[in-house]
């Protein structure tokens, strides 16, 4: 049987308190996926026939050379269907910051509504965290005024708090939890989008698939997404 019922069971613990008569009041709950090469071709259309999607990020470059084979094919999918679609980038510490920028850049094109750039970053590659963070620093720089917006950082709970806690705490972030119960770190920082589980069957994608939930309506979603006013030529960015 799909697994899709896991939205029902494990949003059950995020609505809100307010109370209106007596009654609680859900909050506007948003339901999202993350893909890459890994899950195969995917059927788009029938993805969005049989299951409810407010959003969904797509895997786009990984270091500073790798592109994700089944980008292109998914990102012209989900522009068709008009859906609110993200771009991320894997990170490699042991890589220059610089240079993953570029490529990342370079390889996807941003349209008016997509959501904001994505850094993920999940590993240190053996690298001391100190100079991680100044490449990680380094991307989210180029990329941001870049683009005019603040990117992205997606993280897993656990190297959040060893690596990343009290640091670029003005970037949305994104995190991962695989829990029935929502993440609370310990530098009290809200996070805005929570990817609760790994282990998703929906109808469309051949394999297990990333979960994602906004806590917020598609109006506050708006806040995430890239709406250009002046941008800033790539090859124009300085390190």
């Amino acid at each position: 049987m799909r697994l899709f019922s896991l939205f029902l069971f494990l949003f059950s613990p995020l609505w809100s308190g307010q109370q209106t008569g007596g009654l609680q009041i859900p909050a506007t709950e948003l339901h999202g996926v993350d893909v890459s090469h890994y899950q195969k071709k995917i059927e788009w259309d029938t993805v969005l026939a049989r299951q409810p999607l407010a959003f969904a990020f797509v895997k786009a470059t990984e270091g500073g050379d790798h592109t994700d084979s089944l980008f292109c094919s998914n990102w012209e999918q989900l522009g068709r269907l008009n859906v609110r679609r993200g771009a991320y980038h894997f990170f490699r510490a042991y890589g220059c910051g610089y240079e993953q920028a570029m490529h990342f850049l370079k390889t996807v094109e941003f349209q008016p509504g997509d959501l904001a750039p994505v850094l993920d970053i999940e590993t240190t590659d053996g690298i001391p965290a100190d100079q991680m963070l100044e490449e990680v620093g380094i991307w989210l720089d180029i990329v941001g005024k870049s683009l005019g917006v603040k990117p992205i950082i997606y993280t897993n709970q656990n190297f959040y708090e060893r690596h990343l806690a009290g640091v670029f705490d003005n970037n949305p972030l994104w995190i991962a939890r695989y829990s029935d119960e929502r993440p609370c770190l310990s530098t009290g920082k809200r996070w805005d989008i929570w990817q609760y589980s790994n282990a998703g069957c929906l109808d469309g994608i051949p394999k297990e698939v990333d979960l994602n939930v906004f806590i917020g309506s598609a109006s506050m979603l708006d806040r995430l997404c890239w709406f250009p006013q002046e941008v800033i030529p790539a090859d124009a960015v300085l390190p």
